[in-house]
């Protein structure tokens, strides 16, 4: 079985995750997690944090929000703040959200990621 090693060019990955963390770039951040193309990795303070979401929009073709160790739905503002904004959504849990994210900025696309902790 030949292996090949992925490269992210466009963006750093998730390295890990566990209860009320992440890795990324080597570091490990405690609480929410906010990747955005061409931006350093930063806790996100949660739904309510929208600005740099926003400010992203042009930047963006999806965002994955994980929601933590389950599935849950979006608070309604939120959801329609960002779409209004021509921001794609895809929420899931938190594992799942770093997994998919990692997939898609290992293809080069255009991707961020916004993800509650799990607990």
């Amino acid at each position: 079985m030949r292996l090949n090693e992925i490269r992210f060019r466009d963006g750093m990955p998730v390295e890990g995750y566990g209860p009320g963390f992440f890795r990324v770039g080597g570091k490990v951040l405690t609480g929410g997690l906010l990747l955005l193309p061409d931006h350093d990795p930063a806790i996100w303070q949660g739904y309510d944090e929208l600005d740099p979401l926003m400010a992203a929009a042009c930047d963006l073709d999806v965002l994955f929000i994980g929601t933590g160790s389950e599935m849950t739905y979006l608070p309604t503002a939120f959801r329609e703040a960002l779409e209004g904004a021509g921001i794609g959504l895809e929420p899931m849990a938190s594992p799942q959200a770093c997994r998919s994210y990692n997939v898609l900025l290992s293809e080069g696309r255009r991707v961020g990621l916004a993800a509650r902790p799990v607990t």
